[in-house]
């Protein structure tokens, strides 16, 4: 039993997929091609309004590829299409695709710009797309190899002797004009089922796989009129950035919580906080789910105090621009257990197990070395909300992180204090690490309502950028040299707004 689909418009809701070319426009190249992409959108629609759309197609590919290294574009199609991918999913013809034995996808999208998502979060066997064409220095030509015309042989010789599919799925104007005549039934979007057919495919319904880690700066899809948005707030999001980071650097602590509403900000406070240490009593140390750099200073600024964070592999210039004292992390156990240590003796300490931020509603495994270095823990449940800008990468230059965050129009932080864990979940009643770990990140979760995982920064490092997360040490001329090369690529994407 085989079933073949097209992408856009069938398991995919939006048949339109201009936006996700604007995604590789931006994140493989920069903000000057998501800008040319978008002034070139009313020519895209023109053609396809008059019956041309696989030339609107074309221009598409070769306005978001043309010149980009196909290990960007690899990239890309990695760690973040994805993402809003299954944002998209059309669940009911999901739940018909996957009731099937042999599952092919059909599009005329590159297939290099689908195929990961297609077969790790839809489960397809095989994806038949189209073919970027790319020259022997590694870069994308902007142009596709053959046509789209060869698409149903592709189709037959895939199924081998049985040239006909089970079923189609697909919309009869368009893609799926190429294949749904060979199919033995065929089934075309709203996708609505019998009772029993629908009783059947409910008991069998297994949800796509979801995704856990991606990657990027664009937090909302970028439609034409999104597109838009963002390039004509990007100029005032800049200002608003700087001037909110130079008041932060500026103004006491205890200010800030009163004045972060006068520019946009907004950090909802529940639970009781501890009271500041005092007398003989070592600090607490506060154990925070990891969402953004700014977890650390927005905990400070709710507590009016500047308490000292762990960092790991943290930008200079975050470290620059940080209001709080920060403590790097060697990642060697007992080095980074005595600075623990020797800081808790001072006072209070943040610290972050998860080793790395998570943007979906899934918590890490945490670390179990908190947990051996005191019993004076303090559970703090951290997340955010924001709606134009990611304030994490995996890829990209740490050091914007908190510059996307402030330019955001209304970026919100929620933290929740629960209660200071009672010594008999400590390990000074015998509990073990791992055990004590365990609890607070099980509790932390359901407090978010979040999931727990086992999933760790390696896992996600290999999934986002190809590698394990590990920061080499590097001498003093070659983080120069990183830095000159940050500021490079900041001046080149937002080169469009500057006035020569």
């Amino acid at each position: 039993m085989s079933v073949i689909s097209e992408l856009q418009g069938t398991l995919i809701r939006d048949p339109d997929p201009f936006s996700y070319f604007m995604l590789v426009a931006f994140e493989a190249s920069g903000i000057f091609r998501f800008a040319l992409l978008l002034v070139l959108w009313p020519v895209i629609r023109l053609l396809e309004l008059s019956g041309q759309k696989d030339a609107a197609l074309k221009l598409m590919i070769f306005v978001a590829t043309a010149g980009v290294p196909i290990s960007e574009i690899e990239a890309v199609a990695r760690a973040v299409l994805p993402k809003f991918y299954f944002d998209d999913i059309d669940m009911e013809a999901w739940k018909v695709f996957n009731s099937y034995d042999k599952r092919i996808v059909l599009t005329k999208t590159p297939r290099i710009m689908v195929e990961r998502f297609v077969k790790e979060h839809l489960r397809a066997d095989e994806v038949i797309g189209s073919e970027l064409s790319v020259n022997r220095f590694g870069l994308a030509t902007g142009f596709v190899n053959g046509d789209f015309d060869t698409i149903p042989e592709r189709v037959a010789r895939l199924l081998g002797d049985d040239h006909r599919a089970s079923l189609g799925l697909g919309r009869p104007d368009s893609d799926g004009s190429l294949f749904l005549h060979s199919c033995k039934e065929t089934c075309n979007p709203p996708f609505t089922t019998s009772d029993d057919r629908k009783q059947k495919l409910d008991n069998q319904f297994l949800r796509p796989l979801p995704v856990i880690f991606h990657d990027g700066r664009l937090a909302m899809r970028p439609t034409p009129s999104n597109a838009l948005l963002i390039l004509l707030w990007t100029p005032i999001g800049i200002l608003l950035a700087i001037i909110r980071i130079a008041i932060g650097l500026m103004v006491p602590m205890w200010a800030l919580p009163r004045i972060a509403p006068l520019f946009g900000g907004k950090v909802i406070v529940r639970g009781k906080p501890p009271p500041p240490p005092s007398g003989s009593n070592s600090g607490v140390l506060f154990v925070c789910t990891h969402r953004t750099l700014m977890d650390p200073v927005v905990l400070s600024a709710v507590l009016q105090r500047r308490i000292p964070a762990v960092t790991y592999s943290i930008s200079r210039l975050s470290e620059i621009l940080s209001p709080i004292p920060t403590v790097r992390l060697t990642r060697i156990r007992d080095i980074d257990a005595a600075k623990i240590k020797q800081q808790l003796e001072v006072g209070d300490l943040v610290v972050c197990p998860e080793g790395t931020t998570c943007r979906e509603p899934f918590l890490l495994r945490f670390s179990k070395l908190f947990a051996e270095l005191t019993d004076r823990i303090v559970p703090v449940a951290m997340n955010y909300r924001v709606g134009f800008f990611h304030a994490t990468t995996a890829r990209g230059w740490k050091g914007l992180d908190p510059i996307f965050f402030f330019m955001n129009p209304r970026p919100i932080y929620e933290v929740t204090f629960l209660n200071q864990l009672p010594v008999e979940a400590t390990c000074s009643s015998g509990k073990s690490p791992h055990d004590v770990a365990n609890y607070v990140q099980r509790i932390l979760a359901a407090t978010l309502g979040f999931e727990c995982t086992n999933f760790t920064r390696r896992d996600k490092y290999r999934v986002l950028a190809g590698n394990d997360g590990t920061v080499t040490q590097t001498s003093g001329a070659e983080r120069v040299g990183k830095l000159v090369n940050g500021v490079k690529q900041v001046v080149g994407a937002f080169k469009p707004f500057i006035i020569h």
